[in-house]
């Protein structure tokens, strides 16, 4: 196994030195499973996987259950904009190699949600996951990215998979100079969505406040900075963890490894638990520190 998860991470690694050398802003690196049918739904989970949890599984599987079927396609997105200088705490190798294998226990956990006796092999509506890096760092700029790559329909909507923090930075106008403003939202807005799972009971606040930043965009509230009430027709808010339930994180997964690695059984998936005990990136002595640039 141990031998396994080395060859992914290498493969990774050079993979990732050849779009660093690229001109490319964004590139598929892999697929699962490998061959699958073309995309006609399209879902994007950005994120730093530092490492992958259970956190980015719920929000995964929450929308894609509501959209099995041929066609659904989950993107799995690292933004590599400084990939000529090592990653941290995990390289960029490992967080790619650990995604392959949070797509695979995806779509485990996926094949068994599906309704018994469909009549369907258990794997024919499972989405298939690509595996994605973009060199761009902002939010709009990414999307723009997959949108004229290529690699997909530029018809296709993207359905953006977020966290309610992720929400109010893509409204915070500091982000968009000179004129900090939100119209450089207006191209995200114009054919994309976002589906946002609320964080209730931490710094952003209850249920009721969440839904509120929604409400006042409706209202037009934001129409000042640039933000159109209509806009608000394209965001979706969805319940996350009860407030009731241990909150689930890359942050607390790393700290599980150095004072309580039992909690990674609830805090990781399965396969991505087995390369953190394996290949132990977030280590002094781990993989991620003995490889230099990429």
């Amino acid at each position: 196994m141990a031998s396994s998860f080395h060859v992914l991470r290498s493969h990774y690694a050079s993979l990732l030195k050849q779009f660093a050398s690229s001109t490319k802003d964004f590139a598929v690196l892999a697929s699962v499973p490998e061959h699958s049918t073309p995309a006609k739904k399209l879902f994007v989970l950005d994120s730093s996987f530092n490492p992958p949890t259970r956190a980015h599984l719920r929000i995964a599987t929450s929308a894609l259950r509501e959209n099995l079927g041929p066609g659904s396609r989950l993107l799995l997105l690292l933004a590599t904009q400084n990939a000529d200088k090592p990653s941290k705490p995990a390289s960029f190798e490992d967080r790619l190699a650990m995604m392959e294998l949070f797509a695979q226990d995806l779509r485990s956990h996926l094949a068994t949600s599906l309704p018994e006796g469909s009549g369907s092999h258990p794997t024919v509506d499972l989405p298939s996951v690509d595996i994605c890096v973009t060199k761009k760092p902002y939010f709009v700029d990414k999307a723009t990215a997959i949108e004229t790559s290529g690699v997909y329909s530029s018809m296709l909507e993207q359905v953006h998979l977020t966290g309610y923090d992720t929400l109010i930075r893509i409204f915070n106008t500091k982000y968009y100079p000179p004129d900090h403003t939100l119209q450089p939202l207006a191209s995200l807005f114009s054919k994309h969505r976002l589906r946002v799972t609320m964080r209730p009971g931490d710094e952003w606040g209850v249920k009721e406040d969440q839904e509120e930043f929604l409400r006042a965009l409706a209202r037009g509230d934001r129409e000042a900075e640039g933000g159109p009430r209509e806009w608000a027709e394209k965001i979706q808010l969805v319940e996350g963890r009860k407030p009731s339930e241990q909150p689930v994180s890359s942050t607390r997964a790393r700290e599980a490894i150095e004072s309580a690695v039992g909690d990674l059984e609830w805090l990781v998936p399965e396969r991505v638990r087995q390369y953190l005990l394996a290949e132990t990136p977030f280590t002094p002595t781990g993989s991620s520190n003995t490889t230099g640039k990429i």
